[in-house]
């Protein structure tokens, strides 16, 4: 099992207080030291406001922000946990993430969701759609957002829908990665979510699920490829840790990290809320992941 660990960027109030600038600094420093002990990969989430209620603290747009780690890191893979889809035309989310993948060598993932964040849809003037809407628009965004990244670089996009529509699009650059940049789909709806993940996504990204209730889910997420004729093993299977279920730093935490392996899952992400503060609170978690047997970069690796 491979692990990401979301880098600080003020959302969950880890920033409260703090200078802009200051930090700005940590959260690259942070990055930095995520990929020197060997995580596969860093991510940011997607929002506007603070959580639970908005707040007048920091909190880094998720784009602008990964387009920087890009320069300042070398190897791990880098993506949204995930991004709200209609905040961003779906054409010029894939021209984003090409841009991106561009800027980073190669290490971009697409981490993409209906949205939920009530206060700052409204705020921002985005309304705040019923969750049907958002889904069926998460839906006609994934139709446009593939057909701009797959092909090669001389194939135009277009498909038109009730709600979005493209025309002759060029997507150029194209991706660096082939066939595309990997999509991961985050929900836990069973009936809309994980059937777009079958027919969309490469990877299934289950929010907060504990270990025993990613086994409960994995026989429908499995049917739901059934139904289209996809191999379900192709289709990888992610948790958003939530800082409350992810245990007690040590033995606690890492046995949480091999009960998620043995679940089934393939790869883990989760903020290490304390690590905005704590210099060796990044360090402890990379020790409890190796503990727990789940698959870190060795420090020849990062180095080479």
């Amino acid at each position: 099992m491979k692990v990401g660990v979301i880098v600080p960027q003020g959302w969950t109030g880890e920033y409260d207080g703090w200078d802009t600038g200051k930090a700005w600094n940590r959260s690259v420093e942070l990055a930095k030291r995520g990929e020197a002990l060997g995580f596969e990969s860093l991510w940011v989430f997607d929002h506007f406001h603070t959580v639970p209620r908005p707040t007048d603290e920091i909190t880094f747009e998720s784009m602008t922000m990964l387009a920087a780690l890009a320069a300042h890191t070398e190897r791990v893979r880098l993506g949204q946990i995930v991004i709200c889809t209609a905040f961003r035309n779906p054409a010029l989310t894939a021209k984003m993430i090409s841009t991106l993948d561009a800027i980073s060598g190669g290490r971009m993932e697409l981490g993409i969701g209906a949205g939920w964040k009530r206060d700052e849809w409204l705020a921002y003037g985005y309304g705040f759609p019923e969750t049907s809407e958002r889904l069926a628009t998460l839906r006609e965004h994934l139709e446009v957002i593939t057909r701009m990244l797959d092909g090669d670089k001389h194939q135009h996009a277009t498909w038109s829908g009730e709600r979005v529509s493209v025309e002759n699009a060029r997507n150029v650059p194209k991706p660096i990665q082939r066939p595309r940049v990997p999509i991961m789909i985050g929900g836990n709806g069973p009936n809309v979510t994980w059937r777009l993940a079958a027919k969309f996504a490469d990877e299934l990204n289950l929010d907060g699920m504990t270990p025993d209730e990613v086994k409960e889910s994995l026989p429908v997420v499995r049917s739901r490829c059934e139904e289209i004729g996809r191999d379900p093993a192709s289709l990888k299977i992610s948790v958003h840790i939530w800082r409350e279920r992810a245990g007690q730093p040590g033995r606690e935490r890492a046995d949480i990290l091999g009960d998620y392996a043995d679940a089934g899952v393939d790869r883990v992400q989760t903020l290490i809320w304390e690590s905005a503060a704590d210099d060796g609170a990044l360090d402890a978690f990379a020790e409890d992941a190796r503990a727990s047997g789940a698959d870190l970069a060795t420090a020849e690796a990062v180095a080479g």
